[in-house]
């Protein structure tokens, strides 16, 4: 690539805004999904097969789109055609997911809604990594971090700032699914595209020379070619980010324990129920959005206050102790009773978050070679989609036997995960390292 300029904090907070969209999208379906196919008639000890989609068109689509996107030469550039698609499809998704009128229908747009949200996510990883030098990575991939926070703290909070302005929080449709549930995807649908618009039209991607192009062209091109080259990239995988496996699988199985398992867990630990026709399962998905606004909220504070301690004290200690303090929270999170206490928790489950969206995209940029960077951030984050998938396929086999089908004990198994891999990030070595 051509000498990169410096970029303005501000064109930084520019380039990042399309990823407020994208994670906008992810925070919905995080918070509302569980209760979303709960009230379609769901099974609980099932729920983790109808989230298949995210890890499953992850696995198939991020390292294809990311390979496919190193070697792509439009007049838009090699990441913006990706980024635009991707996002209409996703607006497309949200407007439609409210209205599912059966449980299949719902879990069979999940699939097209995550694989569009993928189409998107992975060039925009190496959109950052392209568009910034060495210096400004953790700046540029701890604001995307920000965003994230800042996203999902709008998007659990939705539900509840409609109920504030005068909605009725028990007004339900035809399919038993909550008004304020259909507003909050027609606010995403909205923000998916005009984001990631902004980001493209304010902070477009740097021209490629005409050697660049002429050498992306001469590149075999075609599903056989992309697919050679994520085998090429697998073969020649940097040390660190190997390494970087073990922490993702305990990190990314923990949360998905987490994010399935928190509303059906509140409902019976603070209001009594497992009945999802009842208020107070209702109530309890309320509740997850106001404590998931809060933690999301730490995690957009969180991003920006780690950048001087990553930089001087480094990516893995940083991350280490953000990640056991979440473990630690989850842990607390069955016991508590007071609705007020239970935003304490939400602080370590935030610094937690706030990290993991940032510093492990810190230890790998400096690893992999600038101009795979498409492809290995897609194998990236087949590292996070695989833990989801491995999460999706054995929770079920243990969930009545080792955890006696309560929900609140998924909830201390993800803590437990997560403190392992707090343990797993500090045997990680980095490039520097290596050598």
């Amino acid at each position: 690539m051509n000498s990169k300029p410096h970029l303005s904090f501000w064109q930084i907070l520019n380039m990042n805004v399309g990823f407020f969209g994208i994670q906008f999208s992810f925070g919905l379906q995080q918070a509302n999904m569980s209760p979303i196919y709960a009230y379609l008639g769901a099974n609980e000890g099932n729920l983790p097969l109808l989230w298949l989609a995210g890890p499953m068109t992850g696995l198939l689509v991020q390292p294809i789109v990311g390979a496919m996107s190193d070697r792509t030469v439009s007049r838009w550039g090699r990441r913006t055609p990706y980024f635009l698609i991707g996002a209409i499809l996703c607006s497309l998704g949200l407007l439609v997911m409210p209205f599912s009128p059966t449980l299949w229908f719902a879990a069979g747009l999940l699939w097209i809604l995550d694989a569009a949200n993928n189409v998107t996510m992975e060039p925009y990883r190496a959109y950052v990594s392209d568009r910034l030098n060495r210096d400004q990575h953790s700046l540029g991939f701890l604001t995307q971090s920000a965003f994230t926070g800042l996203a999902q703290t709008m998007a659990y909070l939705a539900p509840s700032i409609l109920v504030f302005f005068g909605m009725n929080k028990d007004a339900v449709n035809g399919n038993n699914i909550p008004h304020i549930t259909v507003a909050a995807f027609l606010i995403g649908a909205l923000l998916s595209y005009t984001t990631v618009y902004w980001s493209v039209k304010t902070v477009p991607e740097l021209p490629m020379s005409d050697a660049e192009k002429d050498a992306l062209r001469a590149k075999p091109h075609g599903v056989a070619a992309t697919l050679k080259e994520i085998v090429d990239a697998f073969k020649d995988m940097p040390p660190t980010m190997r390494q970087l496996w073990w922490m993702k699988l305990f990190q990314w199985y923990g949360m998905m324990c987490y994010w399935i398992y928190i509303v059906p867990a509140l409902a019976l630990t603070m209001f009594g129920t497992r009945d999802p026709a009842s208020m107070g399962f209702r109530d309890a998905g309320l509740l997850n959005g106001q404590i998931g606004g809060f933690y999301n909220f730490i995690a957009f504070i969180a991003a920006f206050a780690m950048v001087p301690f990553t930089k001087r004290l480094g990516a893995k200690p940083v991350h280490a102790v953000c990640l056991t303090l979440a473990g630690i929270g989850m842990w607390a999170i069955p016991s508590i009773q007071s609705k007020a206490l239970l935003f304490l928790p939400m602080i370590g489950v935030g610094l937690a978050w706030g990290s993991i969206m940032g510093n492990p995209y810190v230890l790998l940029a400096g690893s992999i070679p600038p101009e795979r960077a498409g492809v290995y951030m897609g194998i990236f984050n087949m590292f996070i989609v695989i833990p989801m998938l491995i999460q999706a396929v054995t929770l079920p086999l243990f969930y009545d036997s080792l955890l006696g089908g309560n929900p609140a004990n998924v909830i201390r198994l993800a803590g437990t995960l997560l403190i392992l891999a707090a343990v797993c990030v500090l045997f990680v070595k980095t490039a520097d390292q290596h050598k």
